[in-house]
């Protein structure tokens, strides 16, 4: 039997025991911000679109509605290519990869290029520029990663977060700070965008699609760089309103317009001093469809709104605009002032109803339009309206309202519920070989 030594038995059971430093070293390292991006980075893609740009031959009045139409007729347009850079998300294991819609607007060729070098065409399934949210889908034979998505209403002011972007064209570059806001309304792009969460997370051109999260590593909102210039102010968008959009985008490749049924006139001084009211701030419900859901919600006419899920109203416009980020279904919460009451409504929106379009297109643009065999053409003109006064008339072809054409009555139908939260529109006119456009002034 051989003799085993003492001290050799210790010796050797002491080195063993001992752990290594670096790895020690690492685990104490592999903090909550960390653990967040290792779970989802994988999923965070760069996007590249293609797009073409396309000039008309229009030196003089570049921007000019009417010549910009006779120019895009009867001159042969240049074309060129440009290429833009983004940041995307995939949102679920059938290849559905979720962005900012500027990323991909008028792109002819999207290609994704996943963390571990992976590259796919993708395919445009739909885009929303109201609430700059697209969806686009990637073929994979391989299993793709996929992130935890979270409760954007959950969010906490002054909880850390996280975002994930190619800014610059520098690949997943991570950044941390704080939820500074929730709820934010911003100026950007010439409109007004409602309902985002602020951070103080570097947000950058090249950012914009990419996920926001928190310190679970769930997303819980899209980055996008809507204001350019701003230094330690990033903005998403909350994921529980892109989840709703992206169901329509993905369904429908649009999001379907969606109406409760009331139409509203601003609360001027004279129709406060009028009604009695003290309510400083809110929009006026002037006429409440029947049938429709506000009917039977108990939204009544000469209520004033003053607020609109939980975003206070100072304009008509704004509530237009929040509520088109409401899909149907969705229910619309409504703070309302009732000669003094308080009350809260719910009010569920449904699916713009084309059989209204005709309806409020003759009240919004003075316009009674039909189909010919020209396009959409003028049969009456409303008395007294602006587009009276404005000089339209019956036979006048309408090519555009604003950046739509309107071909035909189809075509008007989805164009009138973008026009309920604008005070004007540029009308594009052809009165027999003249073209002409015409500002007019909604309501």
């Amino acid at each position: 039997m051989k003799r085993v030594v003492p001290g050799l038995v210790l010796a050797l059971s002491v080195g063993l025991a001992q752990p290594d430093p670096a790895l020690a070293s690492r685990e104490s390292r592999r903090t909550p911000v960390v653990l967040a991006v290792e779970s989802a980075a994988p999923a965070t893609v760069n996007i590249t679109s293609t797009q073409s740009v396309v000039e008309h031959g229009n030196p003089f009045m570049r921007g000019d509605p009417i010549f910009d139409e006779f120019f895009s007729r009867f001159m042969n347009p240049r074309q060129s290519t440009a290429q833009s850079l983004g940041t995307g998300v995939i949102i679920n294991s059938d290849g559905f990869v979720l962005t900012n819609e500027h990323v991909l607007a008028g792109a002819t060729q999207i290609r994704v290029t996943l963390a571990d070098g992976r590259s796919f065409d993708a395919e445009l399934i739909g885009g929303d520029p109201a609430s700059d949210l697209a969806v686009v889908k990637i073929k994979s034979q391989d299993p793709l990663p996929t992130p935890k998505l979270g409760d954007s209403d959950d969010a906490m002011i002054g909880e850390g977060v996280i975002a994930i972007g190619n800014p610059f064209g520098l690949n997943h570059t991570v950044t941390t700070g704080v939820l500074s806001a929730v709820n934010r309304s911003i100026q950007g792009d010439g409109r007004e965008y409602h309902g985002f969460l602020q951070t103080d997370a570097s947000i950058n051109p090249g950012n914009s699609g990419g996920p926001l999260l928190n310190m679970d590593g769930e997303v819980i909102g899209i980055n996008t760089a809507i204001l350019g210039n701003a230094q330690g102010i990033g903005f998403a968008i909350p994921i529980n309103r892109a989840r709703r959009i992206v169901d329509d985008l993905i369904r429908h490749g649009e999001v379907q317009a969606t109406w409760i049924g009331v139409w509203l006139q601003e609360l001027t001084p004279a129709l406060r001093q009028a009604m009695g009211s003290e309510q400083d701030t809110g929009v006026l419900v002037s006429t409440v469809f029947e049938g429709t859901p506000a009917a039977s919600a108990g939204v009544h006419r000469g209520d004033i709104v003053t607020s609109l899920d939980g975003t206070p109203l100072h304009s008509r416009r704004e509530f237009y605009e929040i509520a088109r980020s409401i899909t149907v279904g969705e229910i619309a919460k409504l703070a309302i002032d009732r000669s003094g009451k308080k009350l809260a409504l719910e009010v569920p929106a449904e699916r713009f109803p084309e059989t209204r379009a005709d309806e409020l297109g003759q009240l919004l643009l003075g316009l009674e339009l039909a189909d010919s065999e020209r396009g959409l053409t003028v049969k009456r003109v409303v008395p007294h309206s602006a587009a009276e006064e404005r000089g339209l008339r019956p036979g006048d072809l309408i090519l555009k309202l604003g950046p739509d054409r309107v071909e035909n009555r189809s075509a008007l139908r989805k164009t009138i519920p973008k026009l309920l939260s604008q005070d004007g529109v540029v009308i594009v006119v052809q009165r027999g070989r003249a073209y002409g456009s015409v500002m007019l002034e909604l309501w």
